[in-house]
């Protein structure tokens, strides 16, 4: 066990954070991947569906810097992860009440707003608990991604015997244990010294080191748009079983894990910029893959592969990144910026115009085709940056 040789009390509050990682993106791991599918059992169209996503997208863009905001004035982390744990899942129960489209847009989208005061948080709590111990921020993370393996496979399996309603109701029960899980974090010791906010986080935010960093990172959600709302109902239009599907995402999350044991080394070894520039062109070609060869189940495998650094190696550099860039007073709305723009307006968009391109799998070529442009705009917006300064 990694967590072995750490004193008790450490041990005990480190397992919790794994847990709660576990649990946060295991439920994307039920969600994500076949939000598009329930839409489908519900007879929405493809564009519906993309505006859906866009539309319930957009609360990542205001919740985070409002939940981040109260945190890092309050001081309390855990008390506002805890609270957006509780009305997460109240309001996603409200799923089950509506049938037309603005009725579940109204339910995702609070949801969603509450779901935003969940991982900046948790990020921040998990960066100061392992400061001074043997664990790491990746060794934390990589339980989210068994997480996210675990109940993909597990619910693509269930598809394949039950209701396109399966994702919704395995979520309810995951978003509950999320909210107990909460309720056993322990706030990390306050550092000796005292960390006082001074001026605003906007001073630190348009240095071009930062504006260059967002850009990219809305680069690439754009890209994931595709990828989020249309790869399971690709593979069904390509006769692959939900079974095989769930497979194929837990394949991409299993290399993840792999990563984030060593994305501390690799960043300390290669840093920021050149982490990002290989992920955000080796992305490129993964979505060009899926565009031009997906009836190949080897690239549709070694497209998952390169997941590893699409999601894995990009978030956990993107998080020190933000954690050595800002200082300690803005960490948590420095983590909201982060996922309020670069997911919230980056995934809204790219998931709007996924929709909008998709009609109904007749357009798959070119949807995926446009994703890897993004990605490599992104990848190429690093060159106004030099690579000193995105360490």
């Amino acid at each position: 066990m990694p967590f072995a040789k750490l004193p008790f009390a450490n041990h005990k509050s480190l397992i919790v954070l794994a847990l709660t990682y576990w649990l946060y993106f295991g439920q994307l791991g039920v969600l994500v991947p076949y939000l598009g599918i329930f839409l489908d059992g519900r007879g929405f169209s493809s564009a519906e569906i993309g505006e859906l996503f866009a539309v319930i997208t957009l609360a990542r863009i205001l919740g985070p810097g409002i939940w981040a905001g109260i945190a890092d004035k309050k001081g309390n982390a855990v008390s506002v992860l805890r609270l957006g744990s509780f009305l997460t899942v109240a309001t996603f129960c409200s799923v089950f009440l509506f049938e037309g489209f603005w009725g579940l847009t109204l339910s995702f989208g609070l949801m969603m707003m509450f779901w935003t005061a969940v991982l900046p948080q948790l990020e921040v709590i998990t960066m100061k608990s392992v400061e001074g111990t043997k664990a790491s921020y990746g060794l934390i993370r990589l339980w989210g991604s068994i997480g996210f393996i675990c109940l993909t496979v597990g619910v693509g399996k269930a598809l394949d015997s039950f209701s396109t309603e399966t994702p919704v109701i395995a979520s309810v029960g995951v978003l509950l244990l999320l909210f107990v899980t909460t309720l056993f974090i322990q706030a990390p010791k306050a550092s000796a010294e005292k960390h006082t906010a001074v001026g605003s986080i906007w001073q630190y935010a348009k240095q071009r080191p930062f504006v260059v960093f967002i850009f990219a990172s809305i680069c690439l959600q754009i890209s994931f748009g595709a990828y989020y709302g249309f790869f399971a109902l690709y593979m069904r239009d390509l006769g692959y079983s939900g079974q095989q599907t769930g497979l194929f995402i837990a394949l991409g999350v299993l290399v993840e894990v792999g990563i984030f044991l060593i994305a501390s080394r690799l960043t300390a070894r290669f840093g920021v910029w050149n982490l990002l520039f290989a992920s955000l062109l080796l992305t490129a070609l993964r979505w060009y893959a899926l565009a031009s060869a997906a009836d190949s189940m080897a690239v549709i495998l070694l497209s998952q592969v390169i997941h590893a650094l699409s999601f894995g190696l990009t978030h956990a550099v993107s998080v020190h990144f933000i954690h050595q860039f800002l200082p300690p007073a803005f960490h948590s709305r420095g983590q909201a910026i982060y996922i309020s723009v670069a997911f919230g307006f980056g995934g809204a968009f790219g998931n709007y115009m996924a929709g909008q391109q998709w009609d109904q799998g007749a357009n798959a070529y070119e949807t995926f085709a446009t994703a890897a442009v993004f990605s490599a705009i992104g990848a190429a917006s690093l060159f106004f940056c030099k690579r000193k300064h995105l360490m």
